[in-house]
């Protein structure tokens, strides 16, 4: 297995590195994330998740060891590809993403091209607890207001609305005011469905 390559850096695209190790150039899938962090530099060493199949041998790249963790938990999500994870990642960077996936916040999950409502809540089960956010995670949504989210949505429903619906209405709720108390979140959606 490659652990990392390093060398000069003979191309880059927002898509893929060619790095030149000793007259050897490897192309290497990255991030957006990757990308940004490279685009100033001359010369490169990505940390190497390889992808051996029948038809290829595809490499992946990564900055830093964080993102190549969370790419290789998000492949291992059923229904979770290499494309997809590179996709995730290049969309939400490492911190976010982790910060996503502990609050449970599937609507910014969903938001990542080519992720449904059921792998981002996939993803979410799967590692909700195997993902363990640094000091630095940008959690995007607070965990108070998490809690809020979810009290909320359980009162509706108890009170017999469907929960999609119930869930569409809070989630325009909490995008507006995302500091809202239980009650008036219930009060105003009542008054919205």
């Amino acid at each position: 297995m490659i652990e990392y390559l390093r060398g000069p850096l003979a191309e880059i695209t927002p898509a893929y590195a060619v790095i030149d190790c000793n007259g050897v150039g490897y192309m290497v899938n990255i991030t957006l994330t990757t990308y940004t962090a490279l685009q100033a530099r001359t010369e490169a060493r990505l940390l190497i998740h390889e992808a051996i199949r029948e038809d290829a041998w595809v490499l992946f790249g990564f900055i830093d060891e964080r993102e190549r963790s969370l790419f290789r938990a998000l492949i291992g999500v059923s229904g979770v590809g290499a494309n997809t994870a590179r996709m995730i990642l290049s969309s939400l960077p490492a911190p976010e993403l982790e910060g996503v996936i502990v609050t449970g916040d599937v609507r910014r999950l969903k938001s990542v091209k080519g992720i449904g409502a059921k792998t981002a809540e996939r993803i979410i089960v799967d590692l909700r607890d195997k993902i363990k956010p640094s000091g630095d995670a940008l959690i995007t949504q607070p965990v108070a207001a998490s809690e809020v989210f979810d009290e909320a949505l359980a009162a509706l429903v108890m009170l017999g609305f469907p929960k999609p619906q119930s869930q569409k209405v809070l989630t325009k709720i909490f995008d507006a005011e995302p500091a809202i108390k239980v009650e008036a979140a219930i009060k105003r959606a009542l008054s919205m469905m």
